[in-house]
């Protein structure tokens, strides 16, 4: 795909009901999603064919695989889905009530580990927590609990030099930052990244930090949830940029395509009022928007 720089277009067919996790499988030129609530996993290539697989249960996110599965975390486990047979291989069941939670935004560090967090739907206390995907003493996988004290875990994302790592907390519209030890998969000395301000009644509201992406020169591009716009930040949490999209809630970008510079970004249509889906009936595709900078592929899942 070769826009012209800062163009944006509709670059899925499906409208999905919460589109989230992209990623660019750069083997077959072909972009990875899933639609949360809709309970599938999409993918398109750029030769324009568009497939989808029903999952049963809610994908929270997925990573790519070496052996071109896909890594996908469910309400209530993490399992291996191979699309070329749809086999589905379960890896561990989730350690906490899939009644009241399910995974949500989650990748891969740059060593292949599998880091997901959850969102507690009540939203009633900071339930929602981080977990890693890691070999037990036994031998077996399991989810270990690595960071707690949220609503909604969303934009976890790590540095080009993997030193340090991101997560945010979209109702508390905070994003944090943490020291990353690489080798031992470590978080520590957790702070503030960037806090936005809250809506309230009657005054222009600038939208909540949901799914990220990040450059190539370490910048952070978040999506703004009803903000309508994706915002590039810098290391030190400052503003450099504002990309408006035809869409109140944008939900999650990566990068893609052989040169890594169209940003793919994903949106939702769940819970917006009639007259909102009036006036944005694209809501819930997949964008694409080319941009002058590289941004990093995603990585995969080595387990």
């Amino acid at each position: 795909m070769r826009l012209a720089p800062g163009k944006i277009c509709r670059f899925s067919q499906s409208s999905d009901q919460l589109g989230e996790s992209p990623f660019w499988h750069a083997d077959s030129s072909t972009l990875w999603w899933v639609d949360i609530a809709g309970r599938a996993l999409r993918a398109r290539s750029l030769a324009g064919e568009e497939r989808s697989w029903a999952m049963g249960d809610e994908p929270g996110c997925i990573a790519p695989t070496l052996d071109q599965r896909v890594l996908v975390a469910l309400r209530s486990r993490i399992e291996l889905f191979d699309p070329r047979d749809g086999s589905r291989q379960v890896l561990c069941a989730a350690p906490y009530d899939t009644a009241t939670t399910r995974c949500n935004d989650g990748r891969c560090d740059p060593r292949g580990r599998f880091w997901v967090g959850t969102v507690f739907e009540p939203k009633t206390a900071p339930a929602a927590a981080l977990y890693c995907l890691r070999h037990s003493a036994a031998g077996s996988w399991a989810l270990e609990h690595e960071q707690g004290d949220n609503l909604t875990a969303n934009g976890l994302a790590f540095s080009p030099d993997g030193r340090l790592a991101y997560w945010s907390n979209t109702p508390e519209h905070v994003i944090y930052c943490f020291d990353f030890d690489l080798e031992r998969g470590h978080l520590s000395q957790r702070r503030e990244f960037r806090r936005f301000a809250r809506k309230v009644e009657g005054q222009p509201y600038g939208g909540r930090p949901d799914g990220v992406a990040i450059d190539n020169q370490g910048a952070y591009w978040v999506a703004m949830y009803e903000g309508g716009r994706l915002l590039k930040l810098s290391p030190a949490g400052e503003t450099l940029q504002a990309v408006e999209v035809p869409v109140r809630c944008p939900t999650m970008p990566c990068f893609g395509d052989d040169d890594h510079r169209t940003l793919y970004v994903t949106s939702a249509r769940r819970g917006r009022g009639a007259e909102e889906l009036a006036r944005t009936p694209l809501a819930g595709a997949v964008f694409a928007i080319r941009l002058d900078v590289p941004g990093l592929p995603v990585e995969s899942f080595r387990g």
